[in-house]
């Protein structure tokens, strides 16, 4: 086959160095766009960006030519340094994991929906709670230990 294929979607979830609240209601939004940009940029085409003060989810298709990782690296590297001088957050970090879990195209609308829609599933819940609960729905044994710095 001369021709490389793919269509591979992304849930990429993870949240702010000890998941401290530094990304205010007013940035979000920029912030939001900005990791949208950067992925599309990459020729990883965002399909949603949302979050919390605290992380951010991004919903987008994998590039054929990049890896995960790479993609994971631009996003936070990028969207950090855009904090430390938009957000006027000189000491701004992302975590230094990640959870990213594949996304069937049949699910892509109930992504998007959950991504929109951060403020009311956290009104009842963590984010260390919501992130548990998406490890045990994908199946990813993980220790405790090293999930969170």
């Amino acid at each position: 086959m001369p021709q490389s294929l793919a269509q591979i979607y992304v849930h990429l979830v993870f949240s702010t160095k000890g998941r401290e609240g530094l990304i205010a209601p007013e940035i979000q939004p920029r912030l939001h766009a900005y990791l949208a940009g950067t992925l599309n940029a990459i020729e990883c085409p965002a399909l949603v960006v949302g979050g919390m003060p605290d992380h951010v989810h991004m919903l987008f298709r994998l590039s054929r030519t990049l890896s995960l990782s790479d993609v994971v690296k631009a996003a936070k590297v990028e969207s950090s340094k855009w904090m430390k001088e938009e957000g006027q957050f000189p000491n701004f970090s992302w975590q230094a994991g990640y959870g990213a879990f594949s996304v069937s195209a049949s699910q892509v609308e109930t992504v998007t929906h959950y991504i929109q829609n951060q403020e009311a599933h956290h009104a009842t819940r963590t984010f260390q709670e919501e992130f548990r609960r998406m490890l045990e729905l994908y199946q990813i044994d993980y220790n405790e230990a090293y999930v969170w710095d």
